[in-house]
């Protein structure tokens, strides 16, 4: 699997995993009722999906860098979405969450 199509699922588990967290959110702590809080378990179940269409046959092993992506993703939904400000040690928390996503994903391995 190319290192592109590797990060292009990364990014739409994050958008399904991360908008599905925040529609729940939306719909039950700002009080923007059930079809909201649908939406957001709709998107958390087709986030499960997502990371199956990875090439990598360890579910641990994609789990685990999509933490990584999960971090960073986070951190950019709260800053285009809620106006949150990271200062630098977010960012530079973030940065070494996605070094540990390119080691773990695309590091050589003898296999």
């Amino acid at each position: 699997m190319s290192v592109v199509r590797s990060v292009a699922l990364f990014l739409l588990a994050a958008i399904a995993e991360i908008g599905g967290a925040w529609l729940v959110w939306q719909g039950w702590r700002e009080h923007r009722g059930l079809w909201w809080i649908a939406s957001g378990v709709i998107a958390l179940g087709a986030y499960g999906f997502v990371a199956t269409f990875q090439s990598d046959p360890n579910f641990g092993r994609i789990l685990a860098a999509y933490g990584g992506v999960f971090v960073a993703g986070s951190l950019a939904w709260g800053v285009l979405l809620d106006g949150f400000r990271p200062d630098r040690w977010d960012l530079i928390g973030a940065a070494i969450c996605l070094a540990g996503v390119a080691v773990i994903m695309f590091a050589p391995r003898n296999t």
